[in-house]
C-alpha cells in the first residue's frame, strides 16, 4: 500500500517524459517539459547553482506510478543546445 505522507503516488494520471542523461560520464534521470532524442546535447542544472552539458542516452513517457524516480524530485532539462 502507497501511503502519501511517504512519499508516494497514489493518484496522477498524468505522463511526463523522463530522459536518460550521461552527465559527466555518470547516467541520471531527468524530466523534460519538451520533445528531445537520443543524442541530443542539454544543458541541465546540477548542484542547485552550477548547469552543464549532458548527452540523451534514452527518453520514456511514464505516469507518476511507473517512473524511474519521483516526479517531485526530478530535475528538469533547462534546454536542447
Amino acid at each position: 500500500m502507497i501511503h502519501s505522507l511517504s512519499g508516494g503516488v497514489i493518484a496522477d494520471g498524468n505522463i511526463y517524459t523522463f530522459v536518460k542523461v550521461e552527465l559527466d560520464g555518470e547516467p541520471r534521470w531527468f524530466i523534460c517539459p519538451f520533445p528531445v532524442k537520443e543524442g541530443d546535447r542539454v544543458l541541465l542544472p546540477f548542484n542547485y547553482i552550477e548547469e552543464r552539458e549532458g548527452v540523451v542516452l534514452k527518453t520514456e513517457n511514464c505516469t507518476a506510478q511507473t517512473a524511474p524516480c519521483s516526479v517531485k524530485r526530478a530535475p528538469e532539462i533547462i534546454k536542447i543546445l
